[in-house]
């Protein structure tokens, strides 16, 4: 249909005599459209022996097209063989392979090979990510309704699916397992991996983790308290999470959420987001946007390590990251990276000083726990052993002193019962932060400026796609095409008009063969002034019509 569509518009365009250069852009724009609407395929299967390549418009889509398959780029030179919500703005990814080692935007493909295995090549041929298929049977790759990706044999059998190897989001339908887990990503506009896990834990509870590789800390649902207090049950040995088409979320260990819209009918979504929380996403269809209808953790700054070490999550109207004073941050755009000290870390007892931060506290790293001490003998306590950086005293009761190996998970609460007191230098020169003035440096905003890849890349920088600069650029063809359409037919029908040989034509029709009555005759001969001859049949007498032609009555 479209190539006869634009062989019709060759012949319309070659066909024009006066061969007008605004009518004959207004053609070109129209060909190109045609043209790069006929250039993209949406593929409902990838047979073996196929291949998808980066450089191609070629794409898996499912049957009702709620999801599509194929490469997405990001910066110049950075793509992922990924899945994404098809009809959402920003076109949302829900998988990707080969998450940690982006391909080259040229030469790259993914294909089912003869032996049946999926594989992603970069441009030099290495291999980035394949299936763990070796079966001759499998015929195809299909991209289901439910945005699960897989690979079936002639009899329409799964031998391999997404669904089994999730990365930072779980869909409806899809279970996640004792042998699977969500990642974060590292930050937001980044596919990496990142250090915020939910998985089943050896007690068979459905939790949250941070898992970097210097330090691990569980923090959903809440280390303070027993998996029974938190409405949970160690007794299931099944272990398994799903989330339903209704919003609701259910797992083996008696834990179970609802989101604010349930009920059928809408796109949703669990991801574990970048900042370490988990949340269930539902689409708007009408704008293609994604609102939060439940999450795990109501506050943001009880999420551990969403500042890194020596980091501390202060509420400010919105939730930012500090370094505990006395220390720097690792890296300026990243507080995955933590802080780290301004000072050597070897000091003596006489050359320390303690100072004290209001209203905060840092989870876990306890070297020791002393019950109704005073604040002088838990400050002796952290004085006397190098490996404390601290201590957290809590000021209810009697007072209990909390001696901290590491600065680990701090936040600042005006609800907090106590003060932590910082080990430093005597020649620091260090202030205490304030709960209500924080860092400029959004928990949550971490974009990925560097990427860490394929060796064959050049200029890459993974950055967060402005889908708002394409759409703009989008609407702003759109209204070019649409003004070139208007002018074209402007110019077409007042400059040109109507050929004056049609238009003769058309007269010439209007005016023979009409029925005249007698004042038009009598004004065209001028009252029958001249005579032309006579007849047998009567008078002829001379006229004039309107069109300024001659002719003669017979009367």
């Amino acid at each position: 249909m479209r190539s006869q569509t634009l062989k019709s518009l060759y012949k319309i365009s070659f066909k024009t005599k006066d061969n007008n250069p605004y009518i004959m852009l207004l053609f070109l724009l129209i060909i190109i459209s045609f043209s790069r609407a006929a250039n993209s395929k949406y593929l409902l299967q990838l047979r073996r022996g196929a291949s998808l390549s980066v450089e191609g418009d070629d794409f898996i889509t499912s049957p009702d097209n709620s999801f599509t398959c194929g490469f997405y780029g990001m910066g110049s030179n950075a793509y992922w063989f990924a899945i994404w919500f098809t009809n959402s703005k920003d076109k949302t990814v829900v998988w990707t392979a080969n998450r940690n080692m982006p391909v080259n935007s040229q030469g790259s493909r993914v294909s089912i090979r003869g032996d049946g295995t999926m594989v992603l090549t970069d441009v030099d041929g290495r291999i980035k990510w394949q299936t763990n298929t070796t079966s001759i049977d499998i015929a195809a790759a299909e991209l289901l309704n439910t945005g699960n990706l897989v690979l079936k044999n002639p009899q329409g059998d799964i031998l391999w699916q997404s669904f089994d190897v999730p990365t930072d989001t779980l869909l409806p339908s899809q279970i996640l397992t004792k042998d699977k887990r969500l990642t974060s990503s590292s930050r937001k506009g980044s596919f990496e991996s990142g250090y915020f896990n939910l998985y089943f834990g050896s007690d068979n509870v459905l939790s949250l983790i941070y898992d970097s590789p210097d330090t691990s800390s569980l923090y959903w649902p809440n280390p303070d308290f027993d998996v029974y207090t938190s409405g949970r049950t160690n007794y299931n040995g099944s272990r398994l999470a799903v989330l339903y088409d209704t919003g609701v979320i259910e797992s083996s260990d008696h834990f179970q959420a609802n989101a604010s819209d349930k009920g059928l009918g809408i796109k949703r979504r669990l991801t574990i987001d970048p900042d370490g929380n988990l949340r269930i996403y539902s689409l708007i269809n009408s704008t293609g946007l994604w609102m939060t209808t439940w999450q795990a953790i109501s506050q943001p700054c009880r999420v551990h390590g969403v500042c890194g070490t020596n980091g501390i999550c202060v509420y400010a109207l919105t939730p930012k990251c500090i370094c505990t004073p006395g220390y720097e941050m690792n890296d300026p755009s990243d507080w995955n990276a933590g802080c780290k000290p301004t000072f050597n870390k070897t000091l003596s007892n006489s050359q320390v000083k303690f100072l004290e931060v209001s209203q905060t506290d840092y989870f876990g790293s306890d070297l020791y726990y002393k019950p109704n001490f005073t604040l002088e003998a838990c400050r002796e306590l952290c004085r006397s052993d190098s490996l404390c950086k601290g201590f957290t005293y809590r000021t209810w009761g009697n007072g209990h002193c909390y001696v901290k190996s590491d600065l680990f998970n701090g936040f600042m609460s005006p609800d907090f019962p106590g003060s932590v007191y910082i080990k430093l230098p005597r020649s620091v020169q260090a202030s205490k932060p304030s709960i209500f003035h924080g860092s400029s440096s959004m928990c949550e905003s971490r974009e990925a400026k560097i990427l860490v890849g394929s060796p064959s890349m050049y200029e890459i920088a993974r950055r967060t796609v402005k889908w708002g600069y394409i759409y703009l650029f989008c609407l702003a063809l759109g209204v070019i095409e649409l003004l070139f359409v208007v002018l074209g037919w402007w110019f077409l029908f007042t400059k040109h008009g109507v050929p004056a040989s049609v238009e003769a034509g058309y007269r010439m029709i209007s005016n023979q063969f009409r029925r005249f009555n007698y004042a038009e005759l009598k004004k065209a001969t001028n009252n029958f002034k001249e005579e032309l001859g006579r007849g047998g049949s009567g008078i002829v007498y001379k006229g004039v019509l309107a069109d300024g032609r001659d002719v003669g009555w017979w009367q």
